[in-house]
């Protein structure tokens, strides 16, 4: 053990958007078990491995409401079970190939591991396995709007509900109502504050430049309003997350752009990014790798917190990243992130969650008025509202508008709860959803974000027409045609 000289937190994005029912290759349901076998799964293994061994405050979770639903859905947990199975198949038959059969060993293990961790902690759901790493406190989770929009794009009212609704939704899940939030896209604006702590949010956690532009600093807590805010560190981040110079394009790795044929088994290795031939995956030498990026990155956050603490700064350091980096996209990421876990304390770094930081640094924080941004393109709004994406940012102006107006229109004091007001507010969240524009605005499976906007909105719109024409035999189904993302939903917020 070495001297201490600081506290990292590691903050995690869980997201996809809502995919049960709406196709399935390649970026339909087909994405999300995936992402469930390769990242899901692994990571949460890991983190009750570290939970068994008394390690608490590890890292701070942040799950989206709309990926909860589907990790709970009966459905998908049927179908995810399944594709486990097939993916053992798979391994089986790789093992006949002469030329893949070291890797056939490999893939077969994975994939009989996942089959046996899914049967044993997730039959019953995301929430079942989640909830011990919350319970002793392994794990906080961060709680955050339904189906993931950006709210500083809607109007209060509509930020409001979706707000409320993702975050009755994770009570109701896990037990608790989560006291930080993590705003989609870490998109912020000057009035969001004040949304968010009347919601009951304590804290939440912003870009680098965001804070910046408000005077802020990334090593300590800050005030906006009643609002602590932290600011992701982009000299740490980077060390995974940039796409040029990050770890995950490390020669030995797997790659991820490349697939055998006949099984769809992801057989090189990355070998030389910029092209050329590759060679094939070498699983010991992919985790030798992994074991010597973590002690880099360690060493690296710890001459960070020593240069701050040398500046008088505060040795506090943030990192964020999407969740799907981490097995899915990078195959090795699940053992390099246990390995850096395991080796923080070991180099005199305490791991510690936002919420602990933010209770021990609450009373001495500074104040600050946050500006417009997020952390994509530009670091403002311009992937969710200029350029390819400006045509859907206008459609869901005109859906938050209207329903807006259908509940005006159709409130009557006194008047209970409306199953039809409930259905129409779930679906305009569904097309409000920031995917299908940063989808658009990066090229990335455009044609699918496009017919799942414009398909989102018909509903909507037919959904209106109907409420508003007076009242109907019977009600509509409560699933909404297969969209319960966010079962209590209450719409009765708009009025």
């Amino acid at each position: 053990m070495t001297p201490p000289v600081g506290t990292l937190c590691v903050v995690l994005h869980t997201h996809l958007p809502w995919l049960a029912r709406h196709g399935t290759w390649p970026v339909g349901e087909e994405w999300l078990h995936q992402a469930w076998a390769q990242s899901y799964l692994p990571l949460l293994s890991m983190l009750h491995r570290l939970r068994r061994e008394g390690r608490r405050d590890l890292l701070t979770l942040g799950l989206t409401p709309v990926l909860a639903a589907q990790l709970d859905d009966p459905y998908l947990l049927r179908e995810h079970h399944l594709w486990l199975g097939r993916w053992r198949l798979r391994a089986e038959e790789l093992a006949a190939r002469h030329e893949l059969r070291g890797l056939a060993g490999h893939e077969f293990r994975a994939a009989r591991d996942a089959l046996g961790v899914f049967e044993r902690h997730w039959r019953h759901g995301g929430a079942a396995a989640l909830r011990p790493l919350l319970d002793e406190g392994t794990v906080e989770l961060l709680g955050g709007p339904a189906t993931h929009p950006v709210l500083p794009l809607l109007p209060d009212p509509v930020a409001r509900l979706a707000m409320r609704a993702g975050l009755d939704d994770t009570a109701v899940r896990t037990g608790r109502r989560p006291g930080g939030a993590w705003t989609p896209e870490c998109a912020v604006s000057p009035d969001l504050p004040a949304l968010l702590s009347a919601e009951g949010v304590t804290h939440t956690l912003v870009d680098e430049p965001t804070l910046r532009a408000a005077g802020g600093s990334t090593d300590r807590v800050w005030l906006a309003g009643e609002l602590a805010v932290l600011g992701r560190d982009l000299e740490l981040t980077d060390r995974v997350w940039s796409a040029r110079t990050g770890y995950p394009r490390g020669a030995d790795y797997r790659d991820f752009h490349t697939a055998d044929v006949g099984s769809g088994v992801r057989h090189l290795s990355v070998t030389d990014p910029g092209g050329g031939a590759k060679r094939p995956y070498d699983p010991a030498a992919a985790a030798a790798r992994a074991r010597h990026d973590a002690a880099d990155f360690v060493s690296a956050v710890r001459a960070r917190l020593a240069r701050r603490a040398a500046a008088g700064e505060r040795p506090l350091a943030v990192v964020a990243w999407d969740t799907e980096l981490f097995g899915h996209w990078w195959h090795e990421g699940p053992l390099f992130l246990e390995h850096v876990l395991r080796m923080l304390p070991e180099a005199g770094v305490r791991p510690a969650t936002l919420a602990r930081v933010t209770e021990e640094q609450r009373a001495q924080a500074g104040r600050v008025v946050l500006p417009t941004g997020s952390w994509g393109s530009g670091k403002d709004l311009r992937l969710w509202s200029e350029g390819p994406a400006a045509r859907l940012a206008d459609e869901t102006r005109q859906v938050s508008g209207r329903l807006l107006d259908v509940a005006r229109r159709t409130a009557h004091p006194g008047r209970g709860r409306s199953r039809r007001l409930d259905a129409l507010a779930r679906e305009a969240l569904l097309a409000l959803s920031s995917d299908w524009a940063f989808m658009v605005s990066r090229d990335s499976a455009a044609s699918y974000a496009l017919d799942r906007h414009a398909g989102h909105v018909t509903a909507f719109h037919l959904q209106a027409d109907a409420l508003l024409a007076g009242p109907v035999a019977g009600d509509i189904p409560a699933d909404c045609g297969g969209n319960l993302v966010v079962p209590h939903l209450d719409s009765r917020v708009l009025r």
